[in-house]
């Protein structure tokens, strides 16, 4: 592929929901423009942009693919995104360096979850965008439905149909196109050809009326146009094209196209539209590159996703890695189509491209010119919500799963690990239980690391409710030297400190050496717990008498004697449980409200308030952690997946009484096992 200068090169994400077809519309830009010679199907796992062996068994896209294509004298940058909500990471990063977004709807079921929350992001990003209703040859799709619900959903948005298709469901033969007044007559064969004529006469009302409401939309993106169309004059085709390509860069306008990709009608006009009305990439004057994806690959190492924001990139130079402060060597760059790799001397300004092994480089970094640093805006990923405890299921495995799992986070900004250490768990969190199950067989396949993966343990605490005076006495006859330590300390609640200790001896009846031995003692005791084995809190130790033997006394048989009066004490003072509390901050649209609000008060929940945003409504409320576990499941089934969330913890609370008792009964059970 040679090499193309900036405004001959158009770089474009496809989103939407997951089956759309958007990896069916790749694999149709790929057959048209001469780059394979049949059209792969997710079905038999031959698609170039599915390749990974997880997205050939489970048959969706699970990573954002790169396929570039030539069309027209311009190189067309194709980011190929996965519709399943658990992989809107890749969607972020890749809708961060492209100039246009194409969301790709089912003809048949419109305007779905992942779609509407994509257009959203687009929309608050001002990323210029362009719908392609696809499926159109399918029974019961119906192209002036999906436009309809695309209005009544954003009624704010300027939706603009550029072509209506020609024939419906079986019937579909080929499209309309509206700026140029022609009527394209598709093959049914899935050659691609087609015939061009006028528009058909039973058409020509609807075009006439749809042309009318195109030039009333596009005409305030150009001063000129504007007066001429005010002043009564009829605009030509060139006017319109160019009205019609400043209201797209300027967001004015969501043109709307339709076809089949399967069938391949409509796929050369959206190849047209593309070059001819998509913004060619935006540059700046310093040389700078943004790095927006890190893949692992077994054979090549790592490789790093980069588009150039300004300035060329050569073979073999010396950037800088702005947000690190480290200098890097860029290696033999690479264009990237599917899995297959073609060296490149150069990156110019706009183009994305591949290099392998940049060593300290993380996805969302800056390369730059030594001789003028700078930090390009990096890549808003998404929170993940979803939490298991991960573990080897061998030994030998332990030690590599670190080491895997550090790259695996490399490769996916949306997946945190964290070690918890009061319940001594690798805590692994990610954004949906698909995602998980996935990274679950790639660590198999990829690492042969097998893994269990749990519901995380809920790190309780443990306190008292009374105040207890208690004595502690350990003595050991053994022959030679015995072991005597004797202690007398009271133990008292103390709400909002973890601990305190004290000591009033009088007289020297615990000498003054041995006292730090007493609270290292207590201090073990709380750590190991004494209802359950949870750390106990909230509580103040006073040591306040005691005795001692001038031969057998010692460190040890104080910090002994003290561990047996705090476990006495503690039996005594009404032991109680206390549970960890979020804070919960849910994102919903308002028609969940209720659900929503209905299901947080069933989690023992404490409601705090809501507060009304543009499309969505903020829920506040304080929730146990141990019913927040599966939350981002009961969420994305109550909100069909529109919902989100965020919590962090709050403060712990004492269990209620009812509760306390069958929870202690449960844990013990467990933590026995």
């Amino acid at each position: 592929m040679k090499t193309y200068d900036t405004k001959h090169l158009r770089n474009v994400c496809l989103v939407g929901h997951g089956g759309a077809g958007k990896t069916s519309l790749t694999e149709t830009f790929l057959f048209n423009s001469g780059v394979t010679n049949r059209i792969g199907k997710i079905s038999e796992g031959n698609t170039v942009s599915d390749y990974l062996p997880e997205e050939v068994k489970h048959k969706v896209s699970i990573s954002m693919s790169l396929i570039p294509i030539e069309w027209q004298g311009v190189k067309v940058n194709v980011l190929d995104t996965p519709g399943y909500s658990d992989f809107f990471g890749e969607v972020k990063s890749s809708l961060r360096v492209v100039e246009c977004g194409v969301l790709v709807l089912c003809g048949i079921a419109g305007l779905e979850v992942q779609a509407e929350i994509t257009l959203s992001v687009m929309e608050q990003e001002k990323l210029p965008n362009v719908i392609f209703v696809n499926k159109l040859d399918r029974k019961n799709a119906n192209f002036g439905k999906v436009l309809d619900q695309l209005k009544g959903a954003y009624p704010n948005a300027r939706f603009v149909a550029l072509q209506i298709p020609i024939g419906q469901e079986e019937s579909f033969k080929g499209v309309i196109d509206i700026v140029e007044n022609k009527a394209y007559d598709y093959e049914d064969n899935g050659s691609g050809k087609f015939s061009v004529s006028e528009v058909p006469k039973n058409y020509k009302d609807e075009i006439d009326l749809l042309r009318e409401q195109l030039i009333e939309a596009v005409a305030e993106a150009d001063d000129e146009i504007l007066t001429k169309y005010l002043e009564g004059d009829a605009l030509n085709e060139e006017d319109l094209q160019t009205a019609l390509r400043k209201a797209l860069k300027q967001n004015l306008v969501i043109p709307v196209l339709c076809g089949s990709a399967i069938k391949n009608i409509g796929i050369k006009n959206m190849l047209d539209f593309l070059v001819s009305y998509a913004p060619s990439p935006e540059v700046i004057k310093d040389k700078a590159a943004l790095v927006f994806k890190t893949l692992a690959d077994p054979y090549v190492g790592k490789m790093s996703f980069f588009r150039v924001f300004g300035g060329t990139f050569n073979a073999e130079a010396l950037v800088m890695d702005s947000n690190r402060g480290l200098e890097e060597k860029i290696g033999q760059p690479f264009y990237l189509r599917g899995k297959i790799q073609e060296p490149i001397t150069s990156v110019v300004a706009g183009d994305i491209a591949v290099v392998a092994k940049l060593v300290d480089v993380k996805t969302g970094d800056t390369l730059c010119g030594k001789e003028h640093i700078l930090k390009l805006q990096g890549i808003d990923f998404p929170i993940p919500s979803l939490s298991v405890a991960i573990q080897a299921k061998t030994k030998g495995d332990e030690d590599k799963l670190g080491t895997t799992l550090a790259r695996i986070v490399e490769e996916d900004p949306t997946i945190k690990i964290h070690k918890n250490m009061e319940t001594k768990e690798l805590i692994l969190t990610g954004m949906g239980e698909m995602q998980l199950e996935i990274l679950q067989e790639k660590l198999a396949r990829k690492y042969g690391v097998e893994v269990s993966m749990k519901v995380p343990r809920v790190p309780y605490r443990e306190t008292i409710r009374k105040a207890v005076k208690v004595e502690g006495k350990h003595k050991k006859q053994t022959g030679g030297h015995g072991q005597y330590g004797h202690v007398w300390i009271s133990i008292e609640p103390l709400e909002g400190h973890d601990f305190e200790f004290a000591e009033s001896i009088f007289g020297g009846s615990v000498p003054k050496q041995y006292i730090p031995a007493v609270e290292k003692g207590i201090r073990e005791a709380m750590a190991e717990g004494t209802m359950v084995g949870y750390p106990v809190t909230d509580i103040k130790v006073t040591l306040c008498d005691g005795s001692y033997h001038a031969v057998d006394s010692s460190e040890m048989a104080f910090k002994l004697a003290a561990i047996m009066a705090f476990r006495k004490g503690v039996e005594q003072a009404k032991p109680t449980l206390l549970e960890p509390v979020v804070e919960v901050e849910v994102s919903v649209p308002e028609e969940f409200m209720g659900d929503v609000i209905g299901d947080l008060n069933g989690k023992r929940g404490k409601v705090l308030g809501m507060v009304a945003g543009e499309r969505y409504q903020i829920i506040r409320a304080h929730v146990p952690q141990a019913e927040m576990m599966r939350y981002a499941i009961d969420l994305r089934s109550i909100t069909q997946g529109r919902g989100n969330f965020t919590m962090k913890f709050l403060r712990y609370e004492e269990v209620p009484g009812k509760l306390s008792d069958t929870l202690v009964s449960q844990l013990k059970t467990a933590h026995n096992h």
